[in-house]
C-alpha cells in the first residue's frame, strides 16, 4: 500500500465514535493538504467489509457527499453513533467535528 493511503487510513482510524471530520481535514492531518478529493477517491475504493470508519468523513459543508442508497447507508451509520443527520445528509460540524 502506498504511503498516501497509509497516512490517510491512519488518520481516519483515529476519528472517535460520535465525531466526524472532513475530507480536507483528513488530507491535512495526513500531511497532504489540498488532497481532499484523493481522500474521497481512496475511501470509494475500500474493500467490502473494511473496518475503517469511512462513514465519519464528510465534506467541508458538513454534508454527506454520497447519493441515494449510499447516502442512506452513511447516514444510518452516523445516526447509530449518536450523530444528528438531516434527511439531506447534513451534520452540524460545530457540534460533531473531531478536534484532534
Amino acid at each position: 500500500m502506498d504511503q498516501f493511503l497509509v497516512q490517510i487510513f491512519a488518520v481516519i482510524h483515529q476519528i472517535p465514535q460520535g465525531k466526524v471530520t472532513t475530507y480536507g481535514e483528513v488530507a491535512k492531518l495526513a500531511g497532504y493538504p489540498g488532497y481532499a478529493r484523493h481522500v474521497g477517491k481512496a475511501l470509494g475504493n475500500l474493500p467490502e467489509g473494511s473496518k475503517l470508519p469511512w462513514f465519519r468523513v464528510i465534506n467541508s459543508q458538513g454534508k454527506i457527499s454520497l447519493k441515494g442508497e449510499n447516502l442512506n447507508r452513511q447516514r444510518d451509520l452516523l445516526v447509530k453513533e449518536g450523530i444528528e443527520v438531516t434527511e439531506e445528509g447534513k451534520v452540524r460540524l460545530r457540534i460533531y467535528k473531531w478536534q484532534p
